[in-house]
């Protein structure tokens, strides 16, 4: 089970990265992950089925890479329909483990970040994301 200090922790380790208000992080300008509270809608959407616990928003590189999360981890990966035809996807943080945490928000950063900052980085973490 991953907290928000394990957010703040894997983001913290990357480059050009900052925490915005409200549990909300960039790498630049960019979002990477965010606290993502159901809304009323989303509760109506979801049924009995919406997570009670904490929701981590996260930038997936493309709507194939969401797909592959969604049908890999269903326990632990959602979206509603807000979130249709976008590339992002719903995390249920007190379900994640910190191993795929890392993971997700790592991708987010490269896709996110800089290309150049990315490059650089991924130099100097071989056992990286492939």
């Amino acid at each position: 089970m991953a907290t928000w200090d394990d957010v703040r922790d894997v983001v913290a380790a990357l480059p050009e990265t900052s925490e915005q208000p409200v549990r909300s992080w960039r790498v630049g300008k960019k979002p990477l992950v965010w606290d993502r509270p159901l809304r009323a809608v989303d509760h109506q959407t979801l049924g009995s089925s919406a997570p009670d616990g904490p929701i981590l928003g996260a930038r997936v590189p493309d709507l194939d890479a969401k797909e592959e999360l969604l049908a890999r981890l269903p326990e632990v990966y959602f979206v509603t329909p807000h979130f249709d035809g976008y590339p992002a996807i719903l995390a249920r943080l007190d379900v994640i483990d910190t191993d795929e945490l890392q993971d997700l928000v790592v991708e987010a950063w490269l896709t996110q970040a800089p290309k150049r900052v990315a490059k650089a980085w991924l130099a100097s973490h071989p056992d990286g994301p492939d």
